[in-house]
Order: C-alpha cells, then sequence, then structure tokens
C-alpha cells in the first residue's frame, strides 16, 4: 500500500538542508531525511507495534490526559533510567542513526508522540524539562499526516511566527537557545487527517 501520495517532496530531489536565519535559534529542515519506501515502513511499523500509551499531567490541580498518545525509549545505562521499560526496537535503532549521522550528535532517549487524527495535537511550550537541562538539542523526525508546526518567539512580539509542514520522513533539528527563546505548538485541525507520528530525540542528563 502507496502511503501519502500528496507528498511531492519525494520526486521534486529537494534534499538540501534548510537553515532558517532566525534570531534566538539554531533550526534546520531537511524534507527527505527518508526515502518514500523508508518512511512508509517505519510509519507502519511504529504505528502497528509501539506500546502507545495515554498521558496525563497537572494543570491547575487538575488532571488531563494530553490529546496524543505517547511512548519513551532510552538508554538503560542512563543515571535513573527505568531497567523494566521496553529496550530499542530495530527500527529505532535504525532510525536514531539516521539522524545521529545528520546531526552529529549523539542521543541517548526518544519520545514517541502518536497524534490519531485532527482532534490531538500540543499546545505552546518550549522543551526545557529538568532532566534534558537547559537548550537542550532536539531532533524530531515525523512519519505519516503532514501537520504544521509552529514557532513564536518569546520576548520579540515583532517576529513574526514561523510555519513549518512536517512531511512524511522529514527531520528538523531544534538546537542553540531555541528552548530559551522560542515557543513551538502542533495546533489541531478540523481536517479529515490520517495519523501522524513524530520522534524526537533527546539527551538525558539527570541530575539524581
Amino acid at each position: 500500500m502507496l502511503l501519502f501520495n500528496d507528498t511531492e517532496i519525494f520526486t521534486s530531489g529537494n534534499r538540501e538542508k534548510k537553515v532558517f536565519d532566525l534570531p534566538d535559534t539554531e533550526l534546520i529542515l531537511c524534507d527527505t531525511l527518508f526515502t518514500k519506501e523508508e518512511a512508509d515502513l517505519y510509519y507502519n511499523v511504529l504505528l502497528n507495534d509501539t506500546a502507545w500509551r495515554e498521558y496525563e499531567m497537572e494543570i491547575y490541580d487538575k488532571t488531563l490526559k494530553v490529546p496524543r498518545m505517547i511512548s519513551w525509549y532510552e538508554d538503560k545505562s542512563n543515571v535513573g533510567a527505568e531497567l523494566d521499560r521496553p529496550d530499542w526496537t530495530p527500527e529505532l535503532l535504525q532510525i536514531k542513526e539516521r539522524v545521529e549521522a545528520a546531526t552529529q550528535v549523539k542521543f541517548n532517549s526518544v519520545l514517541l508522540n502518536l497524534y490519531r487524527n485532527g482532534n490531538d495535537g500540543v499546545s505552546w511550550h518550549s522543551d526545557r524539562e529538568q532532566n534534558f537541562g537547559k537548550d537542550a538539542i532536539i531532533a524530531s523526525v515525523s512519519f505519516g499526516e503532514t501537520r504544521m508546526f509552529k514557532l513564536r518567539h518569546k520576548f520579540k512580539k515583532e517576529i513574526p511566527q514561523l510555519e513549518i509542514p512536517l512531511h512524511h520522513g522529514s527531520y528538523l533539528l531544534m538546537g542553540g537557545t531555541t528552548q530559551s527563546f522560542w515557543q513551538h505548538q502542533v495546533p489541531k485541525t478540523t481536517k479529515d487527517i490520517l495519523p501522524r507520528i513524530n520522534l524526537t530525540f533527546r539527551i538525558v542528563d539527570r541530575k539524581l
């Protein structure tokens, strides 16, 4: 079965990296880090074989389910890693190897998000969690339906919001001071769309 045939980038020959000329960020996009065949394969395997689970978070003394499914993998040699979590799958290791070759960065963890339809999304936020340190380097890979990825500067309101469509097989690197100065989101949509899987590779550095 062929997936996401409206994605013309696979036949355009556009495998160049795009470096965004913006203040306070190092933002790099490659629309086709993976071939169409690779993207289709990884999409199907991850969608059907991942142990997806719901995630709850506390907001203003209320427990709310986030509108997406998640799964977490990390090196068990990491300080504080839960040893009973599943091991990296062969497919995740293959994707990780490709990302590390593109970024020249060694990652030790990955968060998978499943956006099941247009009702799933993520609101404005910055990734500054304690376990990843300040200004964490995050490499994002997308498989499945194209979703809009939006960024806005926290302080310089005169800078227009940036909208980046993340396609099937694309890769986006957020480095530098991105997490200190920028917020990002994946907005919900009323369109009838297929699922999207996003992997964000990270470096865990817990201070226990």
